[in-house]
């Protein structure tokens, strides 16, 4: 997964607002802990799209 550090220092959970963590392939939400897909390189911040831990 190739998410440059400037980005992943804006993105925010859709859900809670709270600040996302890579793990693997896929985006962690420090807050309310739903985790969001990568696909291409590409995050995929949609509710309807992430799972619970």
């Amino acid at each position: 997964m190739k998410i440059d550090d400037w980005l992943l220092e804006i993105l925010a959970c859709p859900a809670c607002k709270s600040p996302l963590r890579a793990e693997a392939e896929e985006l962690a939400c420090t807050g309310c802990g739903l985790i969001y897909p990568v696909r291409d390189d590409i995050p995929v911040l949609l509710v309807d799209e992430a799972r619970k831990p």
